[in-house]
């Protein structure tokens, strides 16, 4: 709890509901010759070069050989730009036709995996995620897609988020988990294979675990899939069909709350 007198800080909202336009930057002026646009556009190729912990403002003011306050002409704070990098990317997003003759099952796919191969792509999207509104037009573009696609499912008005949960939130997980192998295997100077192969075999050789994996043959071995993509594509899909089916057990049966 706040002592009483401690200044607290002013609840932040977004830079999407900010009064002030501020695409010419403060007052009208153009210091650095920049845009917002451009601005963003280096911020993601930082982030996805060199991750959450190493970006700040002064290095994005480097890269843009720029001076830091130049930079402050077109956002007011760090945030801002987390913000505008979050929703510049859900740009890269391929989403279902709505005027397309397409089944409810192939766009609910086809969003999923794109949702997940963008968290794949930029590791450093997930935590931003859950850590700001994330109501810019790119990722209210691809919310009114899912709305629309589970919307076509049949599922009931109070069914529908709990469908949106269980299936975007499995990706999510999904997707994230991924990115944090793809990314610890690089650390190691190995590819995923590589780190697949020498994680098992370090805990097929340790005491303590080695019964795990010993009790966990069969269904590694019916998993399938002679690399770490295919294990991982394989699982993906199969629990993607389950959500699916699912949601069309749920409407068959009427999904009475």
């Amino acid at each position: 709890m706040a002592r009483d007198g401690a200044a607290r800080r002013p609840a932040r909202t977004s830079v999407w509901l900010a009064d002030r336009a501020r695409r010419g930057g403060r007052g009208g002026g153009q210091p650095s010759g920049l845009d917002r646009e451009r601005i963003t556009e280096v911020t993601v190729r930082l982030l996805d070069a060199e991750g959450l912990a190493g970006f700040s403002m002064r290095r994005l003011a480097a890269e843009l050989n720029v001076t830091a306050m130049s930079v402050y002409w077109y956002v007011d704070t760090k945030d801002d730009l987390l913000e505008l990098a979050l929703d510049a990317v859900h740009g890269q997003l391929r989403l279902p036709d709505p005027e397309a003759d397409e089944d409810w099952r192939d766009q609910l796919r086809t969003l999923a995996r794109e949702y997940r191969a963008l968290l794949v792509r930029h590791p450093w999207l997930s935590p931003l995620a859950g850590t700001y509104l994330n109501i810019g037009p790119h990722a209210r573009a691809f919310s009114r897609a899912v709305q629309r696609v589970i919307r076509g499912t049949g599922l009931p008005a109070h069914g529908m988020t709990g469908a949106i949960s269980a299936v975007f939130q499995f990706v999510y997980g999904y997707g994230t988990v991924e990115s944090h192998f793809i990314a610890r295997s690089a650390d190691f100077g190995m590819t995923p294979d590589d780190y697949f192969r020498h994680s098992l075999r370090t805990v097929t050789e340790s005491p303590t675990t080695a019964g795990v994996i010993e009790e966990s043959k069969d269904i590694m071995a019916a998993r399938g899939g002679d690399t770490v993509e295919e294990m991982m594509e394989r699982d993906f899909a199969f629990a993607l069909d389950l959500l699916v089916a699912g949601i069309e057990a749920m409407v068959a049966r009427g999904s009475a709350p």
